[in-house]
């Protein structure tokens, strides 16, 4: 799971909705044996994005499986670039975040390590109604956000 910047001492509201997208990820595939790595760094001086957001999981939703922290990253880029070692030996790999910013981490794999890129599959990040309000503006940013890619990275297939 990706971070967002979090100057606060608790996961904000975007983090949480974050770890919640990933751990129904998990609960979809019943898979039992998941590790989930929560990547993000300090942004302001507090405490890593990754740190608040395993807190928010544990406490919150009650969540007991493996868990990993990569808490030095503080771009989508080093995300993916940190969290590498840690799925070296993984059979799947999914990306849990908004649409487009999984999409956009997605494609900085295939662009890092392309055969760890070829374990991906979909996390249950998007669901028709989710952030209605808001979607447009998500969209906007998330199209902003994605002008480096390439059409082929920008496709939503895996």
């Amino acid at each position: 799971m990706l971070g967002y910047r979090n100057p606060q001492a608790t996961a904000n509201f975007i983090n949480r909705w974050r770890v919640h997208a990933g751990i129904r990820s998990i609960a979809a595939d019943r898979a039992y044996s998941t590790r989930v790595i929560f990547s993000g760094g300090a942004t302001s001086g507090g405490a890593a994005e990754a740190r608040l957001m395993a807190d928010y999981a544990k406490s919150a939703l009650e969540f007991d499986g493996t868990v990993f922290l990569e808490d030095r990253s503080a771009t989508t880029w080093e995300n993916v670039t940190n969290v590498i070692p840690l799925l070296e030996d993984v059979d799947r790999i999914k990306i849990a975040s908004q649409p487009a910013h999984a999409l956009k981490a997605r494609a900085y794999l295939r662009r890092q390590r392309p055969d760890l890129a070829k374990k991906l599959v979909r996390a249950d990040d998007y669901r028709p109604g989710e952030w209605t309000v808001v979607k447009p503006l998500l969209a906007l940013y998330g199209l902003w956000t994605l002008r480096g890619l390439t059409a082929d990275e920008r496709k939503i297939s895996l």
